[in-house]
């Protein structure tokens, strides 16, 4: 069969990605089109189902972005943020207890007061609303397969995936070819480790002079609880058990809405032991006794995992590239001991638009926009990342019981001082390159779920609504498939089986009880996007790339 030719059609701006990075792009280059009586079009193309459909987070959120760039939403009835910040607490776990830590020794920045509680896939949800209030265009379901070129190596849009595509790579009676838009600017907000954001840091040599960017896995649950156990505004967080001193990470607790909780986990991917689970480590630590009680009654109604960027200040790539840029929790904009980003996330592409609605003034096009790599340092997102630049470069290096004070006292001299004894930290290794040989580590088991509290993997892709066309071609691609079975599983136990928190990955044995004739097997029907393979795989061995449009998870709340 005969390829047709993709349809194109043309606008001056094309963005990647419907969170809020790419919602406030839209909307700030709309808003500046209003005040300077000028046209700009816009599009939105959205990988998920609909918008908000892919997007987790804990989310405990600074309204500072919002306060920006939609001043009146606190009395829009459509936004779904209505949760304040009512309490603070901060406890350091043991495998029996906790230790309460004073509200006053944390850093000021630490502090939530003035934050609200509830779900960002809702506040993408009525971000899109004003989107296209304003005239953008937004088509959820179309995910963004390739970046378009020019013919001097200049990014001129994207082509969104074919459709109808089959498991053999033919095309199906159903086959749709995808289409090309096109534009004077494309902005990249797919978030963590997008699979498009990935090509263009590479081919434009964007990380070059940066440190690596680092990453964690947070794994999340909707519980409703009984009212007894609900305290609307209470934000908890810990560190500490059950994950050891070597291995960092932390938890949540948000109480919001109807009687809601957020948990949820989350796992530095610069862990060493091949045997760690991070799905089962936050299961275990559900059954902690300052934990568990909070669940008595109560009934789980999400689950999802995201990978999060989390080398800040210092792995920030280049911007920009000829023709586009990266906003976001594309450029790595999260801030990790807040354990917030979409702030930031709104005030990039706020930031970026506005340098993208002056070059399109200038008559400019496909050129690098320069003015915002040079001025996000010295915006609010470079004052809200840089003094906590060293935290996780500390905690990695001295582990959980020193590293966490040494980062406190760090936060404290360059918020009272405006510097930092240490500098600026490097953070060592990449992810993927931090495991342990498998027998050079004690192996971690873990408990059997319960069902009630602890639930297995499969259980809980279930109730993440995740289903992707099965008669596909896999979105998980294996450069060489020999590497897991020759490779990763006599060195390192195959990692992929315990790191994915979705059972994608699988080794099948030809005889159970003699373990011979071993199969890497990928259930990519599972999937929940949260990219962690593409990351902490040792041998970079497995790449994600979008599947057909629309698959994936559908949180409804996350």
């Amino acid at each position: 069969m005969e390829t047709p030719p993709r349809e194109s059609m043309e606008y001056d701006v094309v963005i990647v990605g419907g969170g809020p990075a790419g919602l406030a792009s839209a909307i700030r280059l709309k808003q500046i089109a209003a005040e300077r009586g000028t046209e700009i079009s816009v599009v939105v193309v959205e990988k998920g189902s609909e918008i908000g459909a892919h997007i987790l987070s804990g989310a405990v959120i600074d309204p500072k972005g919002l306060d920006r760039l939609v001043p009146d939403w606190r009395d829009d009835p459509e936004c779904p943020l209505t949760t304040q910040v009512t309490e603070d607490r901060f406890y350091w776990l043991g495998p029996a207890g906790g230790l309460r830590l004073p509200n006053f020794a944390m850093p000021r920045l630490m502090g939530n007061h003035g934050n609200f509680v509830g779900s960002l896939g809702s506040v993408a949800r009525f971000l899109a609303q004003r989107a296209e209030a304003l005239g953008v265009e937004i088509y959820p379901g179309f995910p963004a397969a390739e970046v378009l070129y020019g013919e001097g190596g200049e990014v001129v849009g994207i082509a969104t995936g074919d459709l109808g595509i089959g498991r053999d790579g033919e095309p199906r009676s159903d086959y749709t070819r995808g289409m090309e838009l096109r534009g004077r600017y494309t902005l990249f907000a797919e978030g963590a480790r997008g699979s498009l954001s990935k090509q263009l840091i590479a081919r434009f040599g964007l990380a070059q002079g940066r440190d690596h960017q680092k990453f964690g896995i947070g794994l999340k649950e909707i519980w409703q609880v009984s009212p007894d156990k609900f305290k609307p505004g209470l934000v908890q967080h810990s560190f500490g058990w059950p994950l050891d001193s070597r291995t960092g990470g932390g938890s949540f607790l948000y109480h919001f809405g109807d009687n809601y909780v957020s948990v949820g986990f989350v796992v530095h991917l610069n862990y060493e032991n091949p045997t760690l689970s991070p799905f089962d480590e936050f299961q275990r630590f559900k059954t902690h006794p300052l934990i568990r009680d909070t669940f008595e009654g109560a009934k789980r109604i999400s689950y999802g995992a995201r990978a999060i960027t989390e080398g800040g200040w210092q792995s920030v790539p280049k911007l920009v590239f000829p023709g586009g840029a990266l906003v976001g929790c594309a450029a790595g904009f999260v801030n990790v001991p807040r354990i917030k980003g979409s702030h930031n996330a709104i005030l990039s592409g706020m930031l970026c638009a506005e340098h993208v609605a002056d070059a399109l003034a200038a008559d400019r096009s496909h050129d690098e926009l320069s003015g915002y790599e040079e001025a996000w340092r010295a915006s609010d997102i470079g004052r809200d990342l840089k003094p906590v630049r060293n935290v996780k470069p500390l905690w990695s290096r001295f582990g959980t019981v020193l590293g966490i004070p040494l980062g406190g006292i760090d936060m404290w001299t360059n918020q009272l001082f405006g510097f930092s004894f240490f500098g600026t930290l490097a953070h060592g290794k990449a992810d993927h390159e931090t495991l342990k040989h498998i027998d050079e580590v004690k192996p971690i088991r873990y408990p059997k779920p319960d069902g009630v509290l602890t639930f297995d993997k499969l259980s809980s892709v279930f109730i993440s609504a995740t289903n992707h066309e099965e008669d596909q071609p896999p979105h998980l691609k294996l450069a060489d498939p020999s590497i897991p079975v020759e490779q990763n599983l006599p060195l390192y136990g195959e990692p992929a089986r315990l790191y994915c928190p979705a059972g994608v990955y699988e080794i099948v044995y030809g005889d159970e009880a003699t373990r011979s004739d071993p199969r890497f097997v990928i259930n990519a029907q599972n999937c929940v996007h949260c990219k962690t393979c593409d990351i902490k795989d040792p041998a970079q061995n497995i790449t994600w790339v979008t599947p057909e449009g629309g698959g994936g998870p559908n949180y409804p709340n996350m």
